[in-house]
């Protein structure tokens, strides 16, 4: 049986489990390594059908999966995986190696609540050896695994797979440094499928792919076959040159050269596809020693015609019907914080010439892309370099042009020092834009935003700003761009905005002030971003059961209105505040440190936000149940602060 394109696909292929040859018999890789090396096609097929068929009724990132079946199948099937160790960045590429490692019959509970992780896991499995859901990291922990092997004298191998664009993170290159200077026993594996999240912006890459494929190259490497396959014997001789001549113009042109710099051995570049020839790849390398450097080319979304057609908008996906590739698409939805964000940068930006946009191999993912469309020059995609994507927008900011750096909020922890240093430090004007702020959903632990109004606010001049709804972020984004002095972050939820009517202009909102959008009697919430909707919504239940609660929408994390704190604090003896983060040095800290400080106040401050763990996956709705974040819970909350307050 041989890879075809899903829509060519047999009804009886598309049946899920009952009529695998091979898959349903594999529950591990030493199942796997029963099957002959001819039969491994059928493995890879299966596999792939089986990926398509469970994404499709889950969601989940579908197309790197795609490109990595051979690569998961023939690592499996040489090393001695789980002694041998297998580490894999970016998780969203490692869904084959779990289907293999004993998790497939739990693959319909993918990125739910106490389901599995879309991501790589410690705590979910043994072949799991190290967790990834951010990228750059593998070789890295490699390095460590391979070092800690071999203070405790042990022989197993150690192999880092990174692909899907990491290799566009400085992190890597700092750790290929240090191994090659260790000289450690490990194998750094490149599935280069010239894509990150979007089109790759690897530079060696497109260098290497533009020599490989020059038409001048290729007609000369095919003359030379042409004419020395006339010449018998002589001819061989000359072959034989000529292969030696090849693989010396490829150690100029390709990356081998860099990596052999770093103190690495290259081998490839490889087809990825080619499963026997895999097979035999890792087989031969599995028996050498020292830093050996293995580059695979593949395709991403390879043998699922939708994926191959369209990488970007497969890549992760909600549930969508298999066949076609497409998703029911809700018309009647409001637009998503995302797009409204991409949507505003635009029209400032075509008024005003000293704006431009940044993002870290996230253009859709964070809006940047439509201003990549509507103004290509104004837009930079820097790859997976958050570091470099601050400086180089503090470098911009010196020659008083105003970068705005889209960033989700859990990526822009990689950068923490660039934003105090090289930001903060020189009072540099730079705008960033934290997309996925607060409880993501399905993508889990590595990707909730819930950090960011604890790591800004410690950071001196940095002004925080939290929209309640989608015109509050379109007026907070042209602020925060005619702001005059210092770095200014806003910060957003995933998903769909409330759906509001839009503004066809921008107004200014005035730094560190608030706005009371309902008045009450007995207790006042502060709240701060899309959790004033629901304090509002808590506010409403309250009433139900006669407590009157006054809800302010406090706009800024910092600096916060004290006026308005100190106001509320002389009406009310319990206050309650509300965020989608962290309670641990957040927005309430900052009001209740502000109202220690108060004399002739005794008001009392809950913080209410998400608690000192690290909150698990599931879809935004039952995580904000679980923490109380939504109005059932919050109005609990409020409720039960007002009688602890009255019984004192």
């Amino acid at each position: 049986m041989s890879v075809v394109l899903w829509g060519a696909l047999t009804s009886r292929n598309r049946k899920r489990m009952a009529n695998y040859r091979y898959l349903d018999k594999i529950h591990s890789p030493a199942d796997l390594r029963k099957v002959s090396v001819q039969d491994l096609r059928i493995v890879c097929q299966e596999v792939r059908e089986y990926l398509v068929d469970s994404v499709s009724k889950t969601g989940g990132h579908l197309g790197a999966g795609l490109g990595a079946v051979e690569l998961a199948v023939a690592l499996h099937y040489v090393y001695n995986t789980p002694e041998d160790k297998l580490i894999w960045d970016v998780g969203h590429q490692a869904y084959p190696h779990k289907i293999l490692t004993g998790r497939k019959e739990r693959f319909d509970t993918l990125r739910k609540l106490n389901g599995l992780s879309g991501f790589l896991k410690r705590s979910e499995s043994e072949y799991d050896v190290f967790g990834a859901g951010h990228a750059s990291t593998s070789i890295s922990a490699a390095l460590g695994v391979a070092a800690a092997r071999d203070f405790s004298g042990e022989k197993y191998k150690v192999a880092a797979i990174i692909g899907d664009g990491s290799m566009t993170g400085g992190m890597a290159y700092e750790a290929m440094n240090n191994a090659g200077m260790l000289q450690k026993d490990i194998t750094v594996i490149l599935n280069d499928n010239r894509m990150s999240i979007a089109e790759n912006v690897w530079t060696l890459h497109n260098y290497f792919s533009e020599m490989l494929t020059h038409p001048t190259y290729n007609k000369f490497k095919a003359n030379v076959w042409s004419l020395t396959g006339k010449l018998d014997t002589f001819g061989d001789r000359l072959r034989s040159v000529a292969q030696q001549f090849e693989k010396g113009v490829k150690a100029v042109v390709t990356p081998g050269m860099l990596f052999e710099a770093l103190g690495f051995r290259y081998f490839g570049p490889f087809n990825g596809h080619n499963i026997v020839k895999m097979v035999e790849v890792f087989q031969h390398v599995r028996e050498l020693s020292g830093p050996i450097f293995v580059h695979v080319i593949t395709e991403k979304g390879k043998g699922y015609a939708p994926a191959e057609k369209d990488v970007q908008r497969l890549h992760g996906v909600v549930p969508f019907d298999k066949i076609t590739g497409t998703s029911p698409k809700d018309m009647s939805a409001p637009p998503s914080y995302t797009k409204i964000f991409g949507t505003a940068l635009v029209e400032i930006c075509k008024t005003d010439s000293k704006v431009v946009g940044i993002t870290a191999a996230m253009p859709d993912g964070t809006g940047i892309d439509l201003l990549q469309k509507a103004l290509p020059g104004r837009a930079f995609d820097v790859g997976i370099a958050e570091q470099h994507a601050v400086t180089f927008a503090a470098g911009l900011a010196t020659q008083g042009y105003v970068p705005v750096v889209a960033v989700y909020s859990s990526f822009l922890q990689r950068a923490y020092d660039q934003i105090i240093h090289d930001v903060a430090l020189q009072e540099l004007h730079v705008v960033f834009a934290l997309d996925r702020a607060g409880l993501v959903g399905a993508d889990g632990p590595t990707h909730h935003g819930a950090y960011d109004l604890s790591y800004l606010r410690c950071i001196p001049g940095m002004v925080i700003m939290c929209p309640g709804d989608e015109n509050e972020l379109r007026d907070m984004l042209y602020t925060a761009i005619r702001h005059q002095k210092g770095p200014i972050a806003l910060r957003y939820p995933r998903g769909n905005a409330f759906g509001l009517p839009k503004k066809d202009t921008f107004d200014l909102i005035p730094i560190g002030k608030a706005e009371r959008v309902r008045e009450g009697k007995d207790i006042a919430i502060l709240a701060v971003g899309t959790m004033v909707h629901n304090a509002l919504g808590a506010s409403e239940q309250l009433a139900a059961q006669g407590i009157d609660a006054e809800v302010v929408n406090m706009r800024f994390a910092k600096p916060i209105d004290t006026d308005m704190v100190e106001a509320v604090a002389r009406r009310f003896s319990t206050i309650v505040t509300v965020e989608e983060n962290s309670i641990i040095g957040g927005f309430g800290s900052a009001v209740a440190v502000h109202i220690a400080t108060l004399r002739g106040t005794k008001a009392a401050v809950h913080v209410h936000g998400i608690p000192d763990e690290f909150v698990e996956q599931g879809s935004p709705a039952e995580l904000h149940a679980i923490t109380r974040l939504d109005a059932k819970g919050i109005a609990v909350i409020v409720s039960n602060a007002l009688h602890k307050g009255q019984e004192q």
